[in-house]
């Protein structure tokens, strides 16, 4: 398999449309962590959306496919428990999405040495009708456990410029700025 080739045309966006620009910068971030400090993505956080929704999806179809093979006055009590469980499920996601996830958009591995390693937690928020966007990351030390976070907030004119493009050098900048602060605050104590 040939190695990915990088596409180094800016990425161009609506800069009015805040989902479009959020995710815009969020995948500049990601690409920070991924390709400068060549932090590996781990995607548990995401796979497990994947299997609660997997789950909901399945008693959806084996409920449509009890009620092909047994029509509806046989199916009654399948129909029922498929019903309730799928709505359980689409709970339980919104619970993952609001407590678990919590806008994390990158959970990166820092490979050393050791057998333990450091994980490294992007997230962010751009409020609907804003332009601030508050960018937070997280470290957690693989050795003891222990949790770090930093965050800044800017508007997103500090990293998009006239024609709707992302400047990933100013992107790039900041993320390195809050990434050796946090690592600077692991070797002082």
């Amino acid at each position: 398999m040939a190695p990915k080739e990088k596409d180094d045309k800016p990425v161009k966006i609506n800069k009015w449309d805040g989902a479009a620009v959020k995710n815009a910068l969020d995948d500049a971030v990601k690409e920070v962590l991924t390709g400068k400090f060549h932090y590996v993505e781990n995607f548990a956080l995401i796979d497990g959306r994947l299997v609660i929704c997997g789950i909901a999806v399945g008693v959806a179809m084996f409920a449509l496919v009890w009620d092909y093979l047994y029509p509806f006055p046989q199916s009654r009590p399948v129909l029922i428990f498929s019903v309730t469980t799928y709505f359980i499920m689409m709970g339980v996601l919104t619970f993952y999405t609001a407590y678990k996830e919590k806008g994390i958009f990158a959970v990166c591995i820092q490979k050393d040495n050791s057998k333990k390693e450091n994980v490294w937690e992007a997230s962010s928020y751009l409020p609907k009708y804003d332009d601030k966007y508050s960018l937070s990351l997280v470290f957690i030390d693989g050795k003891t456990k222990q949790r770090r976070e930093t965050s800044i907030k800017k508007s997103v004119a500090s990293y998009i410029d006239v024609n709707g493009g992302v400047v990933p050098e100013l992107v790039e900048a900041d993320v390195t700025k809050m990434h050796n602060s946090l690592l600077t605050e692991r070797k002082e104590k």
